[in-house]
């Protein structure tokens, strides 16, 4: 019998993984949408190409960490198969939330900020909820 701790043994509690995993992800969302404006207001690109590119940078930020932080796991190439599947569909979510939101909430307030702003926050926020819960319960179990 090992007396050398498995991975579930080191598993962090739902706690502690709530708080790093929100850490993470403001860090992440700090990253995709400072991208986002730069490439909306800056480079000029459509808010879906923008949003597009940014939410690619704000995911791989929150992966990398998430695996090693927040999950504490080995990273293993089926784990990884099912993070690029999970954010896969997160990608067609949020991408595809901001995408109707922004022009809706343009129209509602015509302003840019407040569109680009509140669109970014409802899209992000639904796609955390299912990282999360997708992620701690299938995926780093």
């Amino acid at each position: 019998m090992s007396s050398e701790p498995t991975e579930a043994d080191a598993r962090l509690g739902l706690h502690t993984q709530l708080i790093r995993f929100v850490i993470t992800g403001v860090l992440s969302a700090v990253v995709d949408f400072g991208l986002l404006v730069v490439l909306m207001n800056l480079v000029g690109l459509d808010h879906t190409s923008a949003k597009a590119i940014s939410f690619i940078a704000g995911t791989t930020t929150a992966y990398l960490i998430n695996r090693r932080w927040t999950f504490q796991s080995d990273g293993s190439k089926r784990k990884f198969a099912a993070v690029v599947l999970l954010y896969g569909l997160t990608f067609v979510l949020q991408v595809g939330l901001f995408a109707v939101l922004f022009p809706w909430l343009l129209g509602l307030s015509g302003s840019q900020t407040v569109a680009q702003v509140v669109g970014f926050v409802i899209a992000q926020g639904v796609a955390t909820t299912v990282n999360f819960i997708v992620q701690r319960g299938l995926i780093f179990r």
